[in-house]
């Protein structure tokens, strides 16, 4: 049987990374890519595998039932890698009916759309539907203990909540229609392709320049840190090998304070660039701002058992990792400067 699958939300930071490990890993399969191409979503960060003959790019809404029910008629869908979502929690807190749109609406669409192509016994037996989630929806966590697969969910911003819905579809469509689905709950990413909203890009661009590197609150906000090459083979561990119906934690056992990657990243752009004006560290240009609201304090994941029943663990260090990440950004500039201009989307605005 041909594998045909589809990637929501490919053109993203995780998704393109996880594209890229299929098309090198599995160059069998037919890989579909399926991206709204929201702000987020780069057509740059795959635009050099455009041409290859079993990778092919949609640019579309995975809340368009017609749309999506088409796709899984016209290439055989039977593997689905859901990345689609809106993820930053700042922009949930601003406006969160986008969130509710994309994140709920938009997997209760696909969830459909894999129940009525997969209607068969033999079809399922074959499929999988793999829901890509994340640790907030746990909650916050106190200065001990880990997430694990059976932690009560308690979400507390409005881009978890919706995550959380979304992960609870999931569950049911599997409980109560037998769907093929599979669960992951990651925590925070970081390599290359990331949007520059987030934590790291976001201070590795700035400190470069010499601008304000804004640390919310008291910078003592703990996140376990997983390299993206890692998670993205966690995942194809998970889809490859996993039950129907099991869920697994993926983590990469790096418990940071926000404040300590900062000031990591500061260390490492002195070394590897002109220094700043007068030879000051870029650790001067920290600066401490009000809280972001909701904001959990820590979270940890315990990712046992992906390493038990699937034989997952993390390959990159977090020195390693960040190592890799901070050469990449400075290489590829060009990259960083079409999204800071609005480039990076021209011809394919949502």
């Amino acid at each position: 049987m041909t594998l045909s699958l589809l990637v929501t939300g490919g053109s993203g930071f995780i998704g393109s990374n996880f594209v890229r490990l299929v098309l090198n890993a599995r160059p069998d399969w037919q890989v579909i890519n399926l991206d709204k191409l929201t702000y987020a979503g780069n057509p740059a960060n795959l635009a050099d595998l455009e041409k290859l003959p079993n990778y092919t790019f949609v640019h579309g809404d995975i809340c368009d039932a017609a749309l999506v029910r088409e796709l899984f008629r016209k290439h055989q869908i039977n593997r689905v890698v859901h990345f689609a979502a809106e993820s930053h929690v700042d922009r949930s807190i601003a406006g969160p009916d986008t969130f509710i749109h994309t994140n709920v609406t938009g997997t209760f669409t696909l969830l459909e759309a894999a129940r009525e192509a997969w209607q068969d016994a033999d079809s399922r037996r074959d499929c999988r539907f793999l829901h890509v989630s994340t640790d907030e929806v746990f909650g916050s966590l106190g200065p001990t203990g880990f997430f694990t697969e059976s932690t009560p969910y308690a979400p507390r911003s409005p881009y978890s909540a919706s995550k959380a819905a979304s992960d609870h579809l999931v569950r049911a469509w599997f409980a109560t229609y037998g769907l093929p689905v599979l669960l992951t709950n990651c925590s925070n990413n970081y390599g290359p392709y990331q949007f520059p909203e987030k934590l790291i890009p976001l201070m590795l661009n700035n400190a470069k320049n010499g601008k304000s590197l804004p640390v919310y609150g008291d910078g003592q906000n703990v996140r376990d840190w997983l390299y993206v090459v890692d998670h993205c083979e966690a995942i194809l561990t998970v889809l490859e090998r996993a039950q129907p119906g099991e869920s697994y934690n993926i983590g990469g056992h790096n418990e940071k304070k926000n404040l300590d990657i900062v000031g990591l990243l500061c260390d490492l752009l002195d070394k590897k660039v002109a220094p700043l004006p007068g030879g000051a560290s870029r650790r001067s240009l920290i600066t401490f701002v009000r809280d972001r609201l909701g904001h959990d304090r820590r979270y940890a994941i315990d990712a046992g058992k992906i390493a038990r029943e699937l034989g997952w663990k993390p390959r990159f260090t977090f020195e390693s990792g960040i190592e890799q990440t901070v050469d990449w950004y400075l290489a590829h500039q060009n990259w960083m400067d079409g999204i800071l201009d609005g480039s990076y989307q021209r011809g394919f605005r949502a």
